[in-house]
């Protein structure tokens, strides 16, 4: 059985945003060694939902980061965020 990796658990949570399309991309290997790196993974997420039409992106990268707050203490250090509506 292989163990739930940090972008499983990203995508888990999001969930409840309920994308039409998500992708996750972990790009924590071009950070290693810097500052703060060994402090959880560097990460990019695209994602569509109709929960963020008419909001600015200030409002829906928060919805992202509201989702993903059990992770945002430990597992996940950095996060670049493309949200849209359909």
């Amino acid at each position: 059985m292989t163990a739930e990796t940090t972008a499983d658990r990203m995508h888990r949570l999001l969930s409840a945003l309920q994308p039409s399309a998500l992708a996750i991309r972990d790009d924590s290997r071009h950070h290693a060694g810097h500052a703060g790196a060994g402090n959880g993974g560097h990460y990019k997420i695209t994602i569509v939902a109709e929960a963020f039409r008419g909001l600015s992106p200030l409002q829906r990268h928060r919805l992202v980061h509201d989702a993903l707050a059990p992770l945002m203490s430990h597992e996940i250090h950095a996060l670049a965020i493309k949200a849209s509506a359909p």
